[in-house]
């Protein structure tokens, strides 16, 4: 479990691909001095494990459907990456319920200086759009934001300078997509529902009448 607050910028360092999976090795001194092998790290957003550590380095494996659903398989050697460790029970929650388990890939559609806010307007699937409410919380490439704007095919966001400045949202352009996880409490609530009105319901008129409604 993660709050979508990152704690620093990885940069890749090490990329094996195959034709499905993918290990990659990332440099961030202040991650690995307090991790293990087996830990669990976001990377980006993305949930993964660490399977090989040095004093400076760690490795994680990235199985085929990770792959084929996140943004991962564009990262390129020499990329910053957003991370954050899972969090410990004594800890500040800080962001917000984060999975680490990524819904879809969002697209950056336009950067706007707001005073001291930086607003971002990202076209989103419909189906995750479903899943958002304006000043609720939306995970970007691992990053808890707010949200301030909601359409029905895009979101919008504010950064601050200290986010813009230590997280890789800040280096993203036009064009280039990042990982979305909507809220997770919100999700279930929406499944429930959904299932719910599948249901069909044993209360007719007559069962009113005979009850005395």
């Amino acid at each position: 479990m993660f709050t979508g607050i990152i704690e620093d910028k990885g940069k890749v360092v090490g990329l094996k691909k195959d034709e499905k999976s993918m290990e990659i090795t990332i440099a961030s001194s202040k991650i690995v001095s307090d991790a293990h092998l087996g830990d669990s790290i976001a990377v980006n957003g993305v949930c993964l494990t660490i399977t090989h550590l040095t004093s400076e380095e760690m490795t994680v494996d990235v199985m085929p459907e990770t792959v084929k659903a996140t943004t991962i398989h564009m990262l390129r050697q020499g990329d910053f990456v957003n991370l954050e460790r899972a969090m410990s029970a004594n800890g500040r929650f800080g962001g917000h319920i984060v999975s680490g388990h990524v819904d879809g890939v969002g697209t950056i559609r336009s950067k706007r200086a707001v005073s001291n806010a930086v607003y971002i307007d990202i076209e989103v699937p419909k189906e995750l759009t479903e899943n958002c409410i304006p000043k609720g919380s939306i995970t970007i490439d691992g990053t808890s934001l707010t949200l301030f704007k909601v359409t029905e095919q895009s979101v919008t966001v504010s950064l601050i300078p200290h986010t813009y400045a230590e997280t890789i949202l800040g280096m993203k352009g036009i064009g280039q997509q990042v990982n979305i996880e909507t809220d997770m409490l919100g999700k279930y609530v929406l499944h429930h529902l959904r299932k719910s009105d599948k249901r069909q319901s044993n209360i007719s008129y007559d069962f009113l009448r005979q009850n005395g409604f």
